[in-house]
């Protein structure tokens, strides 16, 4: 039987777009950047980033990891 592997989560990024009234970071709105495909072993996953924010590579920004919602 052949199955098919599905990413099991979305990777956003977020920049960070200036500071709240207490200094704490504002962030813009996350746009996906990528996902995580489960290795056929089992153990862990594979990150491929579809794009890479300039922010990214500055630092200036939040990724967020997020589970694929399963159909039932």
């Amino acid at each position: 039987m052949a199955t098919t592997l599905k990413p099991t989560h979305r990777v956003s990024f977020a920049c960070i777009i200036g500071k709240d009234e207490d200094g704490n970071d504002k962030l813009g709105q996350a746009r996906e950047i990528g996902a995580i495909w489960p290795r056929k072993n089992g153990k862990g996953g594979i990150l491929r980033f579809d794009h890479v924010p300039i922010e990214l590579t500055r630092g200036e920004g939040v990724i967020f990891i997020n589970d694929v919602e399963r159909g039932k």
